[in-house]
């Protein structure tokens, strides 16, 4: 069998210190890699990254700066294809700049010829309709198209794209492996806010937590929640912040609010610079619940078979939890502590039962994330 090498573009969100876009970059990597090996195309990665550094250092793939167009034009010509990667990226909720940067790279490939590929993205909202027409446009002209969840799909139905033309697939990060090499469990020791060693065997609780309401009122009452249902059980809270430094803050917010908890036989730690996705990863491997504001701790939860709890502030995020059959605790206009820590204590009584009912389900998901890798390798290897 004759092995042919292919040069893609990965276009997204990468290079920016967030742990789920991290995440969905390796995972993407990862299952590119793991289906090439299964084929005759081997995979030779170009990454649009805002630290085209970091981005080589941490995952050893060639790099080239987002907003440089000339890099990108010239790496978008040399290449036989681009992903243009997952996540929220077609989305004005934050800005009336992602749709047309992000369209703009796709559509670059395509006046170069170059086949285009739209992996286990999540659009919308899109709230202008002046972007319809561009999104249906460049998407009609690609040569895959898969998106993470059916309100997705049906976004781009309504703008005239064939079901048949879209895979609704999982987020790419169900699929990320754990290190290779694994890591001490946070069971077992952990830092805590003050950066002193802490050594605990109590229920690990990860909390997932950012900024959203100006008032604060939803971090408010997650410490009410957490304050609660230490009154009531014993735990180790692990704070996991996932975008730097911005959700560290938004932890120690938080933290502040729940005052020492030692007397009440209860741990509060946070992590500390952990930008490895993977590292992260095992970070919530290790936790007996997660509490999430961000999609990618609860994904990453769930991946692991890890019941998750959803805090929503977007709609993605009761859209993965209704993926898993489940239903968020609340919205952050909206979240009741006392509801919050019922929710978590039950979850730690009834943990082998949560398991039991989703364990199938969440296999399932992890599997299908890896069936974009699958069809843009097989393209490439009928192209070549």
């Amino acid at each position: 069998m004759v092995t042919t090498s292919q040069k893609l573009v990965i276009s997204g969100y990468y290079g920016y210190h967030n742990s789920g876009d991290e995440a969905v970059l390796k995972s993407i990597l990862t299952a590119l890699e793991e289906e090439s090996h299964r084929s005759n195309v081997t995979i030779e990665p170009i990454v649009l990254s805002g630290d085209p550094e970091w981005t080589t250092s941490m995952y050893g793939v060639r790099s080239v700066h987002r907003m440089k167009l000339k890099e990108v034009r010239e790496a978008i010509k040399e290449s036989d294809g681009l992903i243009s990667g997952g996540g929220s990226l077609l989305q004005d909720a934050t800005g009336l700049k992602s749709i047309p940067y992000y369209l703009g790279v796709i559509k670059l490939a395509q006046w170069l010829k170059k086949p285009t590929f739209i992996y286990a993205q999540g659009i919308g909202p899109v709230n202008r309709k002046m972007f319809n027409p561009m999104i249906r446009s460049v998407f009609k002209a690609c040569n895959y198209v898969s998106v993470r969840d059916e309100q997705s799909a049906e976004y781009l139905r309504g703008l005239g794209l064939q079901w048949n033309q879209i895979h609704v697939v999982p987020d790419p990060v169900m699929g990320l492996p754990l290190p290779e090499a694994k890591v001490e469990e946070v069971s077992s020791v952990a830092v805590n806010a003050q950066g002193a060693s802490v050594h605990t065997k109590l229920p690990v609780i990860g909390v997932s937590v950012r900024f959203w309401e100006s008032d604060r009122k939803e971090l408010t009452a997650i410490a009410a929640g957490l304050k609660k249902l230490c009154s009531k059980k014993a735990v180790h809270l692990r704070f996991m912040p996932f975008h730097l430094p911005i959700d560290e803050q938004a932890s120690r917010f938080v933290m502040e609010m729940l005052g020492d908890l030692g007397n009440k036989g209860s741990e509060v730690s946070i992590t500390k610079d952990l930008t490895d996705p993977q590292l992260m990863l095992q970070e919530v491997s290790n936790c007996d619940v997660v509490i999430g504001m961000r999609l990618h701790s609860l994904i990453y939860a769930a991946s692991q078979y890890v019941p998750p709890v959803g805090i929503s502030y977007d709609p993605k995020i009761d859209q993965f939890m209704l993926r898993l059959d489940s239903e968020t605790v609340g919205s952050t206009d909206a979240l009741d502590g006392d509801k919050l820590a019922k929710t978590v204590a039950n979850l730690l009584d009834q943990r082998s039962q949560w398991l039991k009912e989703h364990e199938e389900g969440i296999t399932e998901l992890k599997q299908e994330a890896k069936v974009p890798a699958q069809q843009i390798i097989k393209y490439l290897g009928r192209k070549g």
